[in-house]
């Protein structure tokens, strides 16, 4: 072993889903909660209906509805937001639809009912929570190659769930996507929207509104003469339409132009086929690996080879005859060869994964980066987390599991650092990144050292998606509740193993409790090194 190395940092990440007061769509177990406060609303509802049942016929109706969808969601709190569409549906509703329930009752108001519901609304989802949950079924749709048929018809890996999207959650989703300027997405649900109607279901929204958001999308993407069809089609429905007709003779105009300089005298014929995903090609985006960290989301090119699969193993640890380890030695797998990763089967109990949730709850807050050219910690987009961090002398429970790590990866943890847990909500992720600073003139790197290693702990299992994936050597490893894998991000040298670049992929369907959503809980433990083997 090499000696008299600096201080240096093991990052020990556990997976965790949970939630804080603010951003609430970045929090299953918020969320979780959210669910109760819905069934009190519901119950509260019922109640002044009872009072004034011959004067609101329509709101009785609207709360028969709820009722129906509550009874559904408490049974399974957790199993049910497991599903990213119910997830959304929660978001909107107390974002959108409950206000405008609380605005149809205020028309005859009922005190009872209106106090019950104010009390409840300032720990509701605001419309950042909604607009937050609608980008992160989209994110979804990415990284999983979804078209939007399959999640407005509640079809996830080819499971059919009960939990679908109607003309108005779709024209939702195609709003926000148009609002943020992202006419990519905007198309994708707009056009989902307009194929329900077609197909005869009812619709707060005009079909009228639906063509003018998709016609200058569509144009938005490129496509002339798919445009100017949806317009025309808008003008037949509503001749007297204020930007349709401008928009048309626009659009004509553009086109006649493009074929002038193309010297043609007709436009080519347009395509019959529907607006699919695949139709208009996805924006670049700031991620250089985009394609790469989305693949092996999706379990496709790992490069495990027959070759390199031989030369992986199973043995039981004990790390050089340690004591604790000695009648019950851990249980060790061969993840990757190089950089070596292994997993731990036997890393957490039952009962410690619970103890740490109920530990970690209150506290989650949402997590942060170290912006790369300031060094200061802010929220970013490619992290969508939440994280709390618990003191050691709190719980016999995190004692242990530092010891735990400090046994089984032979690593002091004499002067750890608190235990982070990070909670990933609906869609979340955190995308590509390195555990080790790479900024030589980082002031905590003087104090605290480096981070040497990683130890990830799964608290749960994930029914689709929520791997974890390092896109510079192909690798995908899935969630196992109870197991952590460890690798290290340091060379002997000190200098920062750039194939550790890793990324937490978003869950599709289920709880990942685990990394960032996945979830994750992260440790951070300092120590002072004999460096690794």
């Amino acid at each position: 072993r090499m000696r008299g190395c600096p201080p240096a940092a093991v990052l020990v990440l556990c997976g965790l889903c949970w939630a804080a007061n603010a951003e609430i769509f970045t929090s299953i177990g918020q969320m979780t909660d959210l669910i109760y406060t819905e069934k009190e609303l519901v119950q509260s509802l019922k109640e002044y209906i009872r009072a004034e049942e011959s004067k609101l016929a329509a709101v009785k109706s609207w709360a028969k509805k709820l009722d129906v969808l509550t009874r559904a969601s408490t049974s399974d709190p957790e199993g049910f937001l497991a599903h990213p569409v119910n997830a959304y549906k929660l978001m909107k509703r107390l974002n959108t639809e409950w206000s405008e329930l609380e605005s149809l009752v205020l028309q005859d108001p009922s005190d009872g009912f209106i106090s019950n519901i104010s009390a409840h609304r300032q720990y509701f989802p605001d419309e950042e929570d909604e607009k937050g949950a609608a980008k992160a079924l989209m994110r979804l749709q990415d990284t999983y190659q979804l078209d939007s048929e399959s999640f407005a018809k509640g079809n996830l890996h080819g499971v059919r769930y009960n939990a679908e999207l109607t003309v108005d959650d779709c024209f939702d989703m195609g709003k926000t996507a148009y609002n943020e300027v992202d006419y990519y997405h905007s198309v994708l649900w707009m056009q989902q929207a307009l194929k329900q109607m077609d197909a005869g279901e009812e619709a707060v929204v005009s079909k009228a509104d639906v063509l003018d958001y998709l016609s200058y999308s569509v144009y938005q993407m490129g496509d002339l003469p798919r445009a100017i069809e949806l317009t025309r089609r808008l003008v037949a429905i509503d001749p007297g339409h204020q930007r349709a007709g401008g928009n048309l003779r626009y659009f004509e105009k553009l086109l006649s132009a493009e074929l002038t300089e193309k010297d043609q005298s007709q436009q080519e014929p347009m395509s019959e086929q529907p607006i699919t995903l695949g139709t208009y090609k996805r924006p670049r985006d700031y991620l250089p690996e985009r394609e790469t960290y989305e693949a092996l989301c999706r379990g496709e090119g790992v490069k495990m080879t027959i070759k390199r699969q031989s030369r992986m193993f199973c043995r039981y640890q004990d790390r050089n005859r340690n004591p604790r380890l000695l009648l019950k030695p851990m249980l060790e797998e061969d993840e990757w060869d190089s950089p070596h990763i292994v997993r731990y089967l036997n890393a957490l109990s039952d009962e410690e994964i619970e103890k740490i949730k109920e530990l970690a709850k209150p506290r989650l807050a949402r997590a942060t980066v170290r912006d790369p050219k300031t060094g200061v910690l802010t929220v970013a987009n490619y992290r969508v987390s939440k994280s709390a961090w618990l003191e050691g002398e709190e719980d016999p429970v995190i004692d242990r599991v530092n010891q735990r790590i400090e046994d089984v990866t032979g690593l002091s943890v004499a002067t750890a650092e608190l235990l982070q847990v990070a909670n990933y909500g609906v869609g979340g992720q955190y995308e590509p990144h390195f555990d080790f600073s790479r900024r030589p003139f980082d002031s905590n790197l003087k104090v605290d050292g480096n981070r040497l290693a990683t130890y990830l702990n799964y608290m749960s299992d994930v029914e689709a998606g929520g791997a974890t994936v390092f896109p510079d050597f192909g690798a995908a490893i899935w969630p196992r509740k109870g197991t952590a894998v460890f690798w290290y991000n340091l060379f002997r040298s000190g200098e920062g193993d750039y194939r550790t670049r890793h990324a937490a992929c978003p869950v599709l369907v289920g709880s990942k409790w685990g990394k960032t959503n996945i979830i994750t809980i992260i440790l951070l433990a300092t120590f002072h090194t004999q460096c690794q083997r």
